[in-house]
C-alpha cells in the first residue's frame, strides 16, 4: 500500500512540475531575448510556453509591440539554439527543451473582435427610442402585438 501511495502522489505532482518548468522557461527566455542584438527582434512579449511531457520540445508563443511579426519569428527561431544554451546555464533540469517560436495572434484577434463589438453597438437602436408608432401617432400597447 505504501508503494502505491507514493507512486500515485508522484504521478499527480508531474503536471505541476511541467507548469513550473514552463513558467521558469517563460521568464528566462524573456530575459535572454532582451540580450539579443538582432535588429529584427523588437519589443517581444512571451505570452505562453507549452512543453511536451518528455521536456524535449517547448512551443513558445510571443507577441510583438514593435517590429514585423514574421521577421521576428524567423529571427527568434534562428536564435533558438543560443537561447537554449542560455537556458542550460539557468535551469537545473536534465533535459532542456528545443525551442520553437510561434507568433501569438490572440491580441490581434481581440482587437478585431473589440472593433466588431463597437461597430455593432454603434448601429444598435438605443433602448429609449420609440419602438414603432401606431397610425394615429399613439404608441401601440403590448396586448395588440
Amino acid at each position: 500500500m505504501g508503494f502505491d501511495a507514493i507512486s500515485m502522489r508522484h504521478k499527480r505532482s508531474i503536471p505541476n512540475r511541467s507548469f513550473r518548468v514552463a513558467d521558469q522557461i517563460q521568464r528566462d527566455v524573456a530575459e535572454l531575448i532582451r540580450d539579443l542584438k538582432d535588429p529584427r527582434i523588437g519589443m517581444v512579449t512571451i505570452s505562453a510556453v507549452d512543453i511536451t511531457p518528455d521536456y524535449a520540445h517547448a512551443r513558445i508563443r510571443f507577441s510583438v509591440l514593435t517590429g514585423e511579426a514574421s521577421e521576428t519569428e524567423v529571427a527568434l527561431n534562428e536564435a533558438a539554439g543560443f537561447l537554449r544554451n542560455g537556458l542550460f546555464k539557468r535551469l537545473q533540469i536534465h533535459t532542456v527543451p528545443t525551442l520553437h517560436f510561434h507568433f501569438d495572434r490572440t491580441t490581434e484577434r481581440a482587437a478585431e473582435l473589440s472593433a466588431l463589438i463597437t461597430l455593432a453597438n454603434s448601429q444598435r437602436v438605443p433602448d429609449d427610442a420609440p419602438v414603432d408608432a401606431a397610425v394615429d401617432g399613439e404608441p401601440k400597447d403590448d396586448a395588440s402585438r
